[in-house]
């Protein structure tokens, strides 16, 4: 399994290093430059000429490059134009918000999509069928921030059911350790804290996990049939098998390639910034804080959010092969 793991990651290095030279690349052919997108248009010629020399952009290009490698391998992202602190700073205060906000989507997604999507292929054209169905269609036609004001106007503000927005109470006094909100009420036994930082993440995580959800049912639902119909299923079937042992040893475990690959990616997609959701339920995230920087065009924000979107990208991708290599054994060989 090492080897298997070493060989994927030596797989991605030619990744990074072309992902290296887009980050470098993109910058320079703004208009005006990158010295002219940090300034904007009101720039003095002296300015420029200053900044020019900071930034090192009167040197070769593969000084430059070189020099650009090295501020990535120190995790050197810049500053922020619009709140003059370290990209990689603003980051890390808004990633466990990402962090959990996408958990929740994910948990939801999965607990609910296997099940349903298993469930519609072993009684494939029965009413569950035609409603799990009926519904993946619906959770991918349904524009996601549309989604977020039906719930959060029917939940919030006509029930009162749930938070409107926000991550937790601001009237509770809560411990932030990790900056997880519901762990850290867990590690500090604010039990209040912990329960109402869960609270918050209802309503946003239904509205994240909805397309995930339709994803996974339907790739489960193809999946099952397409397994149920091989020889050694019937085989089984034929034997006698119970449904837990047929379940358990010959349909799920080869249904589940196909949606691995759907999780990881759908991770991946939430996980690099949940910009529409974020913004609906005002939750502090990475994919709020991009929403700001777009309309600002801090371009320091938005180099450093591309490399976080592919750095996230290769993880997934690593951990999708790994559970392949769980999953089908055969695969580590290959």
């Amino acid at each position: 399994m090492g080897r298997f793991i070493a060989r994927r990651l030596m797989q991605l290095v030619p990744t990074l290093f072309g992902l290296s030279i887009l980050l470098f690349i993109w910058p320079r052919q703004l208009p005006g430059g990158p010295e002219t997108a940090l300034l904007g248009d009101r720039g003095t010629p002296e300015q420029l000429v200053l900044i020019r020399q900071s930034l090192g952009l009167d040197e070769p290009l593969i000084v430059q490059y070189g020099k650009f490698l090295e501020r990535l391998a120190r995790f050197d992202l810049g500053t922020s134009i619009s709140t003059r602190r370290p990209v990689l700073t603003e980051f890390a205060d808004r990633f466990p918000a990402t962090v959990e906000l996408t958990v929740t989507a994910m948990i939801i997604a999965i607990g609910l999509g296997i099940p349903l999507g298993y469930l519609a292929a072993r009684h494939r054209g029965s009413i569950l069928d035609q409603l799990s169905v009926g519904w993946s269609l619906l959770g991918v036609c349904v524009p996601i921030f549309f989604l977020g004001y039906v719930l959060k106007a029917v939940g919030a503000e006509n029930l009162g059911w749930f938070p409107s927005t926000g991550r937790q109470d601001p009237t509770i006094d809560a411990t932030h350790v990790t900056g997880f909100y519901v762990l850290d009420g867990l590690l500090t036994q604010e039990w209040d804290a912990s329960l109402d930082a869960l609270w918050h993440l209802v309503l946003p995580g239904l509205t994240l996990a909805s397309i995930p959800l339709a994803a996974i049912v339907r790739i489960t639902r193809a999946s099952v049939i397409e397994v149920l119909g091989t020889e050694h299923v019937r085989t089984a079937e034929a034997k006698g098998l119970t449904d837990a042992v047929l379940r358990r040893r010959h349909v799920l475990r080869n249904a589940m390639l196909p949606v691995s690959t759907t999780i990881g990616l759908m991770t991946g997609t939430l996980l690099s910034g949940a910009v529409l959701t974020e913004t609906v339920f005002a939750f502090a995230g990475i994919g709020a804080f991009l929403a700001q920087a777009i309309s600002e065009l801090d371009y320091p924000v938005l180099m450093g959010f591309i490399l976080f979107i592919a750095l996230i990208y290769v993880l997934v991708n690593l951990v999708v092969d790994v559970s392949y290599g769980l999953i089908d054994p055969r695969i580590r060989v290959r």
